[in-house]
């Protein structure tokens, strides 16, 4: 076995143990709250979340689940709020990619928590980005009172959860609302400003206020089916549009509803038959070092997730640490900017490109941006950036001109984005290849990424320093062990705060997704992006020359 299989060998063991942690992990936040309360659901007759999806979407359909991990590792001290507390994705219900929405009743009786409150926004700005119908399957005892105040009255709280109900509505976006479980206080407001109303009878309950508070606030004693349940709603009020004695039929009548849809308008993307890569794409698992300071070939990464394994590279020979070019990915025309990490040679000799921006490719990367924004082409970036170039002689070369060049193209791309990060994302090559502050579409990691503000060793020597620094102000004596245990604490807080789950947790990213999934993941995505036509303009506006 020569040395660069046995080096490929290795890096499919980490890459390989990297997955099994992300699937493990996973497998755990998909049991919720637990057996105990997975159980309290069957004896009422109910599905759980994920049931529910299962059932509502087509068969031998995919789901692409965002925010797995939401508040993953987070809220221990209230127990815990696996995925937030909401299974939500794109899944194809009566052949039409729709968005997905619904409560976890065994997180907290689906209470919403901070990051609840997060996810399910960002879940509606994918459905208003991308035109997609939205269905709320509805089980939640509403704010979670111990964190009221971070989740209650802010821009980006639960109350902008019905603002963007009356926006999607004025959209003209289908929403369709089943109330499956309780739908209480202000989250009753999510149901009635949906389209269409379902509720499950004995189960489904939608009211202001819960029979103990209005025991409290005006002295009448009710229960809670009499106070807003189906029959109340479907008979009296005039709330519900449709009650059914089961989730399942409740289900069922979703899916007629979205059946008859009409068809939504489309962006126009190019799409031909799909071919599969040439090249493996089991073989990813290989191809990225386990030490992610080493160099490696991006073009080998591309050539695993495009059709035919084809790709057309543009300005091949200029800029060289970033590649962009022209391909398919499960027939669908794309432009791919991705971080060069390869050792290449010049006519100034032998240079690693290390995932670094220089000058001349974020110039290459600003006008290939603007070409496809120019032939409405989406956008795929696959990061590895440890940043742009530092030092004198960029710094003279206008590298701040150039890198601000680039952040504008990125910034004003009226086409989609989609993001893959796969290795490290640090600083403004985060901004730069299009992070989560620049909007993307959609947003994953591969369970190598990492994310911050610089490199874990630079970082925590800096921080050292500043530390040190501070200790010896006042009068404190600091040994070379000292030194050297503090730095061990600050790298181990620095480098837990870099991982894709810390990332995921807080929807940096929408998911962490195998990488022999990334050309399905990203295809999916497009296909979801097809439906929302864009901008005929593009204008980058005001830059240096």
């Amino acid at each position: 076995m020569d040395q660069q299989q046995l080096e490929r060998n290795k890096n499919e063991d980490a890459m390989r143990l990297a997955i099994s942690t992300m699937k493990t992990r996973a497998g755990v936040i998909e049991q919720g709250g637990g057996k105990k309360n997975m159980e309290k659901v069957k004896q009422r007759g109910k599905l759980n979340a994920r049931e529910r999806i299962a059932y509502l979407i087509d068969k031998d359909s995919s789901f692409l689940e965002i925010g797995t991990f939401a508040a993953y590792d987070m809220y221990a001290e209230h127990g815990g709020c696996p995925a937030a507390g909401t299974v939500g994705g794109i899944g194809y219900v009566s052949g039409r990619q729709c968005m997905i929405v619904a409560n976890d009743m065994t997180v907290k009786a689906g209470a919403w928590f901070p990051m609840t409150g997060k996810k399910n926004l960002r879940l509606q700005e994918i459905a208003m980005e991308n035109r997609l119908p939205v269905i709320y399957l509805v089980d939640s005892a509403g704010v979670y009172l111990p964190m009221q105040d971070e989740i209650f009255p802010d821009k980006e709280h639960f109350g902008r959860i019905f603002r963007n109900n009356a926006r999607m509505s004025a959209m003209g976006i289908t929403q369709i609302a089943a109330v499956m479980g309780s739908c209480v206080a202000g989250g009753a407001y999510l149901p009635i400003m949906s389209d269409e109303v379902l509720m499950v009878e004995g189960n489904g309950s939608i009211f202001l206020a819960g029979p103990y508070l209005v025991k409290a606030a005006i002295g009448e004693d009710v229960d809670a089916e009499t106070l807003g349940g189906a029959i109340t709603h479907t008979e009296i009020s005039g709330i519900a549009d449709y009650k059914f004695k089961t989730d399942e039929a409740c289900l069922d009548q979703i899916k007629r509803i979205v059946s008859k849809l009409g068809h939504p308008l489309n962006a126009g993307f190019d799409r031909i038959a799909p071919a599969p890569p040439a090249k493996d794409p089991q073989e990813l698992l290989g191809l990225l070092p386990a030490d992610s300071s080493k160099p490696y070939n991006m073009e080998e990464v591309i050539a695993r997730i495009v059709d035919n394994s084809e790709f057309d590279q543009y300005k091949q020979d200029y800029g060289k640490s970033i590649i962009c070019g022209y391909a398919r990915i499960d027939g669908w025309a794309v432009g791919i900017v991705a971080n060069q990490r390869k050792i290449v040679k010049s006519k100034k000799g032998e240079m690693q490109m290390g995932g670094v921006i220089y000058n001349d490719s974020a110039d290459k990367a600003a006008r290939f941006i603007m070409n496809c924004n120019q032939k409405k082409i989406p956008l795929v970036f696959l990061q590895d950036v440890t940043g742009f170039m530092v030092g004198s002689r960029s710094e003279h070369a206008g590298i701040i001109k150039d890198g601000a060049k680039l952040v504008n193209a990125v910034a004003n791309s009226v086409v989609p984005k989609i993001t893959v990060i796969i290795g490290n994302s640090y600083g403004a090559g985060n901004y730069a290849m299009c992070g989560k502050a620049y909007d993307p579409r959609f947003i994953y990691a591969w369970p190598t990424a990492k994310i911050a503000v610089m490199g874990g060793e630079q970082a925590a020597k800096t921080l050292l320093q500043i530390q040190v620094a501070s200790l010896k102000a006042k009068g404190e004596e600091i040994t070379p062990e000292d030194e050297k245990k503090l730095l061990s604490h600050i790298t181990d807080r620095y480098n837990s705060q870099t991982t894709p789950y810390y990332a995921a947790a807080r929807l940096w990213v929408d998911d962490i997704i195998d990488p022999a999934d990334t050309r399905q993941v990203i295809a999916e995505s497009i296909a979801a992006a097809n439906q929302a036509p864009v901008a005929d303009h593009f204008n980058v506006g005001v830059f240096q020359v």
